[in-house]
């Protein structure tokens, strides 16, 4: 039962952050429970689930998430304003994991355990390794959206969506060293990191963007290092 859980989850983070355009987020926020694209998005979580799980038994279970799906995003909806939409966001996606497990475990509570096999590893990897790229960018980007980040960074030219893909990449690699058991390299790769920030933030004498970065760093570098140590404990957990 570890599987399906694991290729629900898979399903609800490719549903949720790499097949959702920006624009049907805001014309759901604009339409609300008016909105094609909400039911739109609930039924591609569901296709998806089917797809991955490839197995009609299951059908109940993928229908019953995928009812809770449209009920939560209702809400959320509904209920978030200007200032809750961070707070809602996170709560969003605590209560999609937490009906995904929860329905696995009424439905099928006597099979349910723990155990994981060389298929669910693969699994683990994949939702780990997907997990750090887009969904990780979003959740930083929700973070930062309290600040008016764009008034900070509007003298510094860059390269578009270059943070974004420098991000993805730092985590990748923290995942790749700390699952390789090569703590030194983690180190080494914040002191590089440190090194050539360092001449951008001397020179722009900007406070608010050194704690901007420094900030952005920390929780780039936190995020990949607990979902490293939870897919190393998952791989002994039995």
């Amino acid at each position: 039962m570890t599987l399906i859980i694991l290729k629900l989850i898979l399903a609800h983070l490719i549903g949720d952050f790499f097949l959702q355009p920006h624009q049907w987020v805001k014309h759901k926020e604009k339409k609300k429970l008016k909105s094609i694209w909400l039911y739109v998005h609930v039924a591609l979580h569901i296709a998806l689930m089917f797809l991955l799980i490839w197995d009609l038994s299951y059908t109940p279970l993928i229908l019953g998430i995928g009812l809770l799906h449209l009920i939560i995003d209702g809400l959320k909806l509904i209920l978030q304003r200007k200032k809750t939409k961070r707070l809602f966001f996170f709560i969003d996606q605590v209560l999609h994991i937490i009906s995904i497990i929860g329905l696995t475990f009424i439905l099928y509570g006597t099979d349910f355990n723990f155990t994981v096999d060389l298929s669910d590893h693969f699994i683990l990897l994949i939702i780990c390794v997907a997990f750090l790229t887009q969904p990780t960018s979003i959740f930083m980007k929700t973070i930062f959206s309290k600040w008016n980040i764009s008034k900070l960074t509007k003298d510094n030219e860059s390269l578009k969506d270059a943070g974004k893909y420098i991000g993805i990449l730092e985590r990748l690699l923290v995942f790749i060293f700390i699952v390789a058991g090569h703590w030194e390299a983690v180190g080494f790769l914040i002191t590089a990191k440190s090194v050539f920030r360092f001449g951008d933030l001397t020179a722009s004498k900007e406070r608010k963007l050194t704690e901007y970065i420094l900030i952005g760093t920390l929780i780039s570098f936190g995020i990949a290092i607990i979902t490293s140590l939870l897919y190393l404990n998952l791989l002994t957990y039995v």
